[in-house]
């Protein structure tokens, strides 16, 4: 029962983060050439696939015993990777638009890295979870 609670709260947190990024940053953006039609932006689409990855790959990893280690693993490079991109998108913005340090915690990507941190301990519980039950 638990491994399953921590199996939906992985899929939880992969959606949610799945849809935060591409409300943040759509690949489908509006063609100014063409009023109502959209184009395709091969940039944005980056970063609607780590959190893809995450949903779709990760979570089928974990749902078998021996291939929990790889999902395991492939959770934490993503949840580095994403870190370290949030945080230089965060930083670059900051600049770019010069954002006042009162609203720097507000309006940085902290809360979206928390989101990836809290996916990727959910992955250690059920990666700990899968180790103890082949132990016994």
């Amino acid at each position: 029962m638990t491994k399953r609670a921590l199996l939906i709260a992985l899929i939880l947190c992969a959606g949610a983060a799945l849809m935060l990024h591409y409300r943040v940053h759509p690949y489908m953006v509006p063609d100014p050439s063409k009023p109502g039609s959209l184009i395709f932006n091969p940039t944005k689409f980056l970063s609607f696939l780590f959190p893809l990855v995450d949903l779709i790959l990760v979570t089928i990893l974990f749902l078998r015993r021996k291939t929990a280690v790889y999902g395991y693993l492939l959770n934490g490079l993503l949840v580095i990777y994403g870190t370290i991109f949030m945080a230089h998108f965060s930083l670059a913005e900051f600049c770019a638009k010069s954002i006042p340090p009162q609203d720097w915690f507000l309006k940085s990507t902290l809360p979206d890295i928390a989101l990836a941190w809290a996916d990727f301990f959910i992955g250690k519980a059920l990666y700990d979870l899968n180790q103890r039950v082949d132990r016994s």
